[in-house]
């Protein structure tokens, strides 16, 4: 029987349809992951938005599971991004400076939020002696290694003319810096919210140094450059949804407060004093924010804490997240 050449042209015709049509879904759900880790600490919307269950369902939609990694400050979440256990967080302006002098680093700013130093500040114990800047020379003050509130003591060192090596500096994470200053073996702690409202409450703490007019106190979203090269989807609707969420808890701070306490086991109303101190809703970094990361850089690399000069815009990711004419997320799907 001889081959018949019109039916054989239906037949190729229908299997290069079949594969592209085969081919499409395919195609469609590479451009999300199987799995996206979210990497927070024990504050701030994050953990809002992980209750609410916004982020999940959306992402479910395309066969997305979100882990949630809870972290006691931002330097580890970034060390986790480097070794790329973390795909996107969020942490204070310095811990990003340390993790771009690591070599190889893997992260990328996405967003940022709004300046806010009334969010941190150097604490006294309240019947502390200390009045001054000056009075913490020679002095043991408790801070995060890398952290926003490191180069807080950092600022307020330099404004009363002093440097690091003039103080006894203990390198301590929040919970152990707390009980630390409870328990009088610091005599200062430079620390963020909430446990600076915390601290406050609890134990009458009183502010030696404000943050204001040393420090900015920017709050970032980073993500790893695989991710974002891979599955830039995925971080813009992480961004969509934070700004949702950011929106909510600025207009209803004592609701925002109920919700945290009932995820982490603080008081509502620390954590409404902490809401009330913060900076919400991401936006794209500009000129300014960029040449304020970068002077952080800069100090710290003067001081030696930095171990390697970094140009911080080298690490500003260009995304099609953002409809810059007002500042606002474009549309994704």
């Amino acid at each position: 029987m001889k081959p018949n050449p019109i039916l054989a042209r239906l037949m190729a015709l229908l299997v290069a349809g079949g594969s592209l049509f085969i081919s499409l879904p395919a195609m469609a759900e590479d451009a999300w992951p199987k799995q996206f880790t979210i990497g927070y600490q024990k504050f701030g919307t994050l953990i809002i938005l992980k209750s609410r269950g916004d982020l999940d369902r959306r992402l479910a939609e395309h066969g997305v599971a979100v882990k949630w990694a809870e972290f006691p400050a931002g330097v580890p979440i970034l060390e986790g991004m480097n070794a790329g256990s973390v795909d996107f967080g969020i942490t204070g302006e310095t811990p990003p400076v340390f993790a771009q002098a690591a070599a190889g680093s893997q992260i990328r700013y996405v967003a940022y939020e709004p300046a806010a130093p009334r969010g941190e500040a150097i604490l006294v114990p309240k019947n502390s002696p200390l009045q001054s800047l000056a009075d913490l020379k020679g002095k043991r003050i408790a801070v995060a290694r890398g952290s926003n509130s490191h180069y807080l003591l950092i600022q307020a060192l330099k404004k009363a003319g002093l440097t690091p090596a003039d103080v006894n500096i203990s390198y301590l994470t929040p919970a152990d810096a707390n009980a630390a200053f409870v328990q009088g073996n610091v005599d200062a702690w430079s620390i963020w919210d909430y446990y600076y409202a915390a601290a406050e409450a609890r134990s009458g703490a009183r502010v030696l140094v404000p943050g204001q007019g040393l420090i900015d106190n920017h709050a970032f979203f980073l993500a790893s450059k695989d991710v974002i090269a891979k599955y830039p989807a995925a971080v813009q609707a992480a961004l969509e949804e934070v700004s949702k969420v950011d929106q909510w808890a600025e207009s209803h701070p004592d609701d925002a407060a109920a919700l945290l306490s009932q995820q982490i086991g603080i008081e509502a109303t620390i954590l409404k004093t902490a809401i009330q101190r913060s900076g919400f809703g991401p936006r794209p970094l500009d000129d300014g924010v960029v040449a304020a990361q970068q002077r952080i850089a800069d100090a710290l690399y003067a001081l030696k804490i930095l171990p390697a000069a970094i140009t911080v815009k080298e690490l500003v990711a260009e995304l099609p997240l953002w409809n810059r004419a007002d500042g606002k997320l474009a549309a994704v799907h």
